[in-house]
């Protein structure tokens, strides 16, 4: 009977610490507020593509890799991903999820470009592999593309 009693007095400290390292996942993410004539410009943040989540748009985190809030709505953005030659880019915001690929268009790199509502977008930098690599994504207003 004392062993059950100190189980469940272990437990729920065992628990709270469990939860408390979980939602720590949620906000490795960095957080990026965008307005109209940011700077710098192009914003460039870095990271570590991949997960252990299979998606349309590859392998990617169960967390996002960034965040990114769009606080008013800009007439053009565009986003560049430097990855791998099988890097991809989901994104989750205001207008629904959208896939970018790697394509020879864009020299490998996943881009789009255009108008942006405000409001919150997750980006998911994946993998067409089951790797992980290195990546550096590139925010812009202007329109010549990140070379």
């Amino acid at each position: 009977m004392m062993k059950i009693q100190s189980l469940w007095k272990i437990l729920p400290t065992t628990l709270i610490i469990s939860l408390g390292f979980s939602s720590t996942q949620a906000v490795n993410a960095q957080m990026v507020e965008i307005s109209a004539n940011f700077q710098p410009d192009p914003m460039v943040m870095s990271g570590r593509s991949g997960g252990n989540q299979t998606s349309n748009c590859g392998n990617i985190s169960s967390q996002p890799s960034q965040i990114i809030e769009v606080k008013e709505s800009l007439p053009y953005l565009r986003v560049t991903l430097q990855g791998s030659q099988q890097s991809t880019l989901l994104i989750d915001g205001p207008g629904g999820r959208f896939c970018v690929m790697p394509d020879n268009y864009s020299g490998k790199k996943p881009e789009i470009s255009g108008f942006w509502q405000a409001g919150r977008y997750r980006f998911y930098i994946g993998e067409l592999s089951s790797g992980q690599s290195d990546y550096t994504l590139f925010i812009s207003q202007q329109k010549s593309p990140v070379k």
